[in-house]
């Protein structure tokens, strides 16, 4: 059998651990945001700290992980029984609700690699419920916790999980979720010691570095077939407080079968709750550029190695301690994204989309003993040649949405609204997707959070296509009988009867031939697509 034939059956077992990993985690887990939304991932790393396989989980938490690992390594005296706990976004995190849970592998006490698996949890504490805040600084967020041992030697460290589950306003809830996440780290450990057993030790890990290199040598095939040269971008995110638009600048060289994104020029931190750490910023890098070289390279290591980035210390994209970060992974990470595929649209203009909806909608709620959080979807920008899809997560955010159902079981509200914002997608030869309209009724006294962006600057077109609508949050008081505009990003108090509704942007659209705009703008959208858009939400259901 051929290298090339055992190192792709070697990746997908790889691959496979890690996704079961995810099942597993799903299936055992409390919360909605993790068992229906799938805010969750899971990977595998060999002993050098290599990412060796990754799920197709979530983009932003995938592409930081590795800092953490060699974190850990570098600095922890590891031993067979323990496993690190971890959420620092400084330390190879991303926001505080991402908690990760870290395991060395050992097979008759020779050292593997490390299973890792990363969940947002609902709440971690910080100012406000769901831990989503506007904040100023990453105190204001959540219980800080850099890597610590959660298990020495097969014992548990109970007074740090008390310390943790203390610090949150659903202590059962996050218990419940970190025993899911320690029981999918049981399952990579099962899984690779049976892949040591076929392979063998040592042969297993000379497998892993083959299919590192063979994917950095495939990633460097795919950049050198794009013109050299240096490509400037820049984008905004939106200051609610100040009313600013804070620029986020990029310069992408591409240099034979090298890539540098340099930031330089991006704005400085702020106190405002979006700024990213470094390792949000290369995960939204690291994300681009999978998207555009092609998913015929395996998910690891390799992938990154011809790809760097440079980012002035305290700018908005590599913010230093103690300022907020809450928003950085969630939404500064969408817009890295919408400049880098912009910037190379002249490089690739049979394969870059539209700007989609550019942001993840994120909705936290909470009052007395339950916390709730989940993003809602919205347009995706439309492609050269195809329409873009309606009410979907794209790029940094692969979660579902929450089913109707699994909400109003748990928790004292309903979705009083849930339908597609029609017209939402910007016009174009090809029109991009429409975003959602989601509004909850309360039936007690709550706190609601709502951290999003697109508010103000909607989402580009491409090649003469129109921009997507902007979103609009909006707030009904019961007791008032009267609605009022949100800004983007606010934290509220809302009684029994309050609506909040949140109208996500729809993606951008791509293409201006008069011709084939007045095809969309008189209804000639066509059935299938419609029936797309709708199959589209109920996958997500």
């Amino acid at each position: 059998m051929s290298i090339a034939i055992n190192l792709e059956i070697f990746k997908n077992v790889l691959i496979g651990i890690a996704e079961e990993m995810g099942a597993n985690l799903q299936r055992s887990a409390y919360s909605p945001n993790i068992k229906e939304r799938r805010d969750f991932s899971c990977a595998l790393f060999d002993r050098e700290g290599r990412l060796a396989a990754q799920a197709a989980h979530i983009p932003v938490h995938l592409g930081s992980m590795p800092l953490l690992i060699r974190e850990i390594i570098d600095s922890y005296d590891i031993s067979p029984g323990d496993m690190i706990i971890a959420n620092d976004p400084f330390s190879g995190g991303t926001h505080l609700p991402d908690i990760t849970l870290v395991e060395p592998i050992y097979d008759r006490k020779r050292l593997w690699g490390f299973a890792a698996s990363r969940a947002h949890h609902s709440d971690v504490g910080g100012m406000s419920a769901g831990s989503m805040p506007d904040s100023r600084e990453i105190f204001q967020e959540g219980i800080i916790i850099p890597p610590m041992f959660l298990k020495k030697k097969f014992r548990l460290n109970r007074e740090l999980m008390a310390l943790i589950t203390l610090n949150t306003r659903t202590p059962r809830e996050r218990m419940g979720d970190l025993y899911a996440q320690i029981a999918s780290l049981d399952t990579a450990k099962n899984r690779v010691r049976h892949l040591v057993r076929k392979y063998g030790f040592e042969e297993s890990l000379d497998m892993v570095g083959k299919l590192i290199n063979y994917s950095e040598k495939l990633t460097r095939i795919e950049i050198q077939k794009l013109a050299d040269g240096n490509y400037h971008e820049s984008d905004v995110m939106e200051d609610d407080h100040t009313g600013d638009l804070v620029a986020i600048r990029a310069m992408i060289i591409i240099n034979g079968d090298e890539i540098l994104v340099d930031f330089a020029g991006t704005s400085s931190q702020r106190r405002v709750s979006f700024n990213a750490p470094l390792p949000v910023t290369m995960a939204a890098v690291y994300y681009s550029f999978r998207c555009l070289l092609g998913d015929h390279i395996p998910p690891n290591e390799g992938c990154f190695r011809p790809i760097q980035v440079r980012a002035p210390e305290g700018c908005l994209v590599n913010a230093m301690k103690p300022c907020a970060v809450s928003a950085g992974n969630v939404e500064t990470s969408q817009r890295i994204v919408d400049i880098i595929f912009k910037a190379l649209a002249p490089v690739l203009p049979d394969r870059i989309p539209a700007a989609s909806c550019g942001s993840m909608n994120n909705v936290a709620i909470g009052g007395g003993n339950f916390a709730y959080y989940e993003t809602i979807a919205g347009g995706m920008g439309a492609r050269p040649g195809k329409d873009g899809i309606s009410a979907v997560h794209t790029h940094m955010t692969n979660t579902r949405n929450t089913p109707v159902e699994a909400i109003e079981v748990n928790y004292p509200f309903i979705i009083s609204r849930y339908e597609i914002r029609e017209g939402s997608g910007g016009d174009g030869d090809f029109r991009g997707g429409d975003g959602i309209i989601r509004e909850y009724l309360f039936r007690s006294p709550a706190e609601v959070s709502i951290i999003s962006e697109r508010r103000k600057v909607p989402p580009y077109g491409l090649s003469g296509g129109k921009p997507g609508r902007v979103g609009e949050n909006y707030h009904f008081n019961s007791r008032e009988g009267k609605e009022k505009k949100l800004p983007g990003k606010i934290t509220l108090e809302v009684g029994t009867g309050d609506r909040i509704r949140v109208e996500t942007p729809g993606g951008g659209g791509y293409g201006g031939s008069e011709e084939e705009s007045k095809k969309k703008k008189t209804g000639d959208r066509g059935f299938m697509n419609l029936l797309g858009d709708a199959i589209s939400i109920l996958k997500r259901d």
